[in-house]
C-alpha cells in the first residue's frame, strides 16, 4: 500500500501518531487527517457528514473508528461517496464472532464496556461487517495482518495485532 501512495490523495480518520508520521514522510502524497474531536487532526469533521467533494480521495484509512459512530452505515456511505472510483478504503474494527452485537438502548458507559469491550463503543462487530461495507457500495476483500509480511514489532508499531483482519473496501471503477 505505501508504495502505491506517491501522487495519490489519502484521507486518514482518527490519525494515529505512528501512522500519521509514516504517511507524512511519503513524497508526493496529498494527505489529510480528520477526526471529530482530536485537535491534532488537520480537520475536524463528522464521518457521517463529510464536507468533502465526491470522488476526491484515492485511499482512505479508517482504523477503530466505526464502532464509536452511532450511524456506522451512513459513515460507510460517506466514505464510499468521497472515494474515487477504483479507490480503496482500509477499514479496521474490533471483531469478534460471526454476527455484530449492538443495542442502541445501552447508554450507560459501564454497561457498554461490559457488552462491547469499551465504554465508548456502540457495538462489537462480527464477520457480517462485510455485509455493511457491501451495502455501502464497496467490493470487499479481507486482508490478514499476518499476511502483510510485517514483523510482530512492525505490526505493534502500526497499531495492528497479529491475526487482525483488515477489511479492504474497493469502489468499483466507473463504467461507460
Amino acid at each position: 500500500l505505501l508504495a502505491a501512495l506517491p501522487g495519490k490523495r489519502l484521507l486518514h480518520f482518527a490519525p494515529e501518531p505512528c501512522l500519521e508520521a509514516q504517511f507524512r514522510r511519503i513524497p508526493g502524497l496529498d494527505y489529510l487527517s480528520a477526526d471529530l474531536y482530536n485537535p491534532r487532526a488537520m480537520q475536524q469533521m463528522d464521518i457521517t457528514r463529510l464536507p468533502l467533494p465526491d470522488d476526491s480521495f484515492d485511499f482512505i484509512f479508517c482504523s477503530h473508528v466505526l464502532e464509536h459512530v452511532a450511524d456506522d452505515r451512513q459513515a460507510l456511505a460517506e466514505l464510499h461517496r468521497v472515494l474515487h472510483p477504483g479507490g480503496q478504503a482500509l477499514l479496521l474494527v474490533p471483531l469478534e464472532g460471526k454476527v455484530t452485537d449492538e443495542d442502541p438502548t445501552i447508554t450507560d458507559p459501564l454497561a457498554r464496556e461490559r457488552r462491547f469491550g469499551q465504554f465508548d463503543h456502540l457495538r462489537r462487530y462480527g464477520m457480517d461487517f462485510t455485509d455493511r461495507i457491501q451495502a455501502a457500495g464497496f467490493t470487499v476483500h479481507l486482508l490478514h495482518g499476518d499476511a502483510l509480511g510485517l514483523s510482530p514489532a512492525d505490526l505493534t508499531r502500526l497499531g495492528l495485532e497479529t491475526g487482525e483482519i483488515l477489511f479492504s473496501g474497493h469502489k468499483p471503477p466507473t463504467r461507460f
